[in-house]
């Protein structure tokens, strides 16, 4: 987190029914629209991404749910359909693929199914799922079928056409490619998704999407929103749109490309398949063996921290963030640490 939108965060706190602060939220939320590339609604909420997953599958769809399931993130999705008492189906594939357009297609087929939800860029596994493929296939398939989509740690990393693409839910959170503290959700809603979700009972009350709509229309929340984290919010849109997305979109694409380069040139090998590799994390896999606890305690001592495999890739893989605020010399660095690393044992 860049130090300016760290100070951001020391401006004095607001009541949140006030008009100052409601200036706030309205600067802040609009200056996120071209990131979600849509000229519609866009909801900031006091929570992780997880909360909004639970918000998509309690108000888009009363009971049947297809949850695409290829890595760690969507396998959590179909939990949290599951645990709010919907009719979640997971539509299974292994963590080294991509999501199948036209096997999803074909699920939907089967089943008629409210809702489908996909996470774009697997933080699990590197793999970025083809979700403009898969969209037009749930439209062909079952056009009335609801696409939500988990953007965490690829929006403002990439580029997704949310309108373009006729996705209704785009929900990520802010410390992956927003560069934030964690503790915010963003989600832009489609207009056919909200109408849908006044159907649905039982939408709960944190994650109604229909209450926090009457609050977003007086530029409010219906509880207390993280208020520092909004000024945060404000002062690094202000920042990203310095830089340009084109420009961050491409300096995503050069930074995952020197970890790709590395990762082969050293005998390692890279979790995802080429043509569906994200450009915002690599998941690298471990070939060598490499202790990765050591490695990381070698880092952590010079400033620097990679992440281990998660759940059952643990110590097979170990993953490197190339996103946010990261630039080019950052990951050199780090790469020549690891490097060092190697050398030494």
């Amino acid at each position: 987190v860049h130090p300016d939108v760290l100070q951001a965060q020391t401006q004095p706190m607001l009541p949140h029914r006030s008009r100052e602060f409601e200036d706030l939220y309205r600067q802040a939320v609009e200056k996120t629209r071209p990131i979600f590339r849509t000229s519609g609604r866009i909801y900031v909420t006091a929570s992780s991404g997880t909360g909004l997953q639970e918000a998509a599958v309690r108000n888009f769809a009363q009971n049947r749910i297809l949850a695409c399931v290829n890595g760690a993130f969507s396998k959590r999705w179909h939990a949290v359909a599951i645990a709010n008492g919907k009719q979640a189906e997971a539509l299974e594939f292994t963590w080294t693929e991509p999501i199948n357009p036209s096997a999803v297609a074909q699920a939907i087929h089967r089943g008629q199914f409210e809702a489908v939800t996909i996470v774009h860029n697997e933080t699990s596994t590197g793999v970025q799922n083809p979700i403009e493929e898969i969209a037009a296939a749930v439209h062909e398939a079952s056009p009335q079928t609801l696409i939500c989509v988990d953007a965490v740690s690829s929006l403002g990393g990439v580029k997704i056409e949310m309108d373009v693409w006729g996705i209704d839910f785009l929900l990520t959170s802010s410390q992956k490619c927003l560069a934030l503290p964690p503790g915010l959700g963003l989600a832009a809603v489609s207009d056919r998704a909200l109408e849908y979700a006044a159907q649905v009972p039982d939408r709960g009350w944190y994650f109604d999407l229909i209450r926090i709509e009457k609050h977003r229309l007086k530029d409010s929340t219906p509880a207390t929103p993280a208020v520092s984290l909004i000024y945060a919010l404000d002062r690094q849109m202000d920042r990203i749109h310095s830089e340009g997305l084109e420009n961050r979109f491409k300096r995503h694409r050069v930074l995952a490309g020197k970890v790709r380069k590395w990762s082969l040139g050293h005998g390692f090998g890279l979790y995802a398949p080429e043509g569906f590799r994200s450009n915002t994390v690599t998941t690298v896999t471990n070939r060598l063996k490499m202790d990765v606890n050591a490695l990381n305690a070698y880092l952590q001592n010079r400033g620097m921290r990679i992440a281990n495999g998660y759940g059952p890739l643990k110590n097979e893989t170990f993953r490197i963030a190339h996103m946010g605020d990261t630039q080019p010399d950052d990951i050199d660095e780090l790469l020549t640490k690891i490097d060092e690393f190697i050398g030494e044992h």
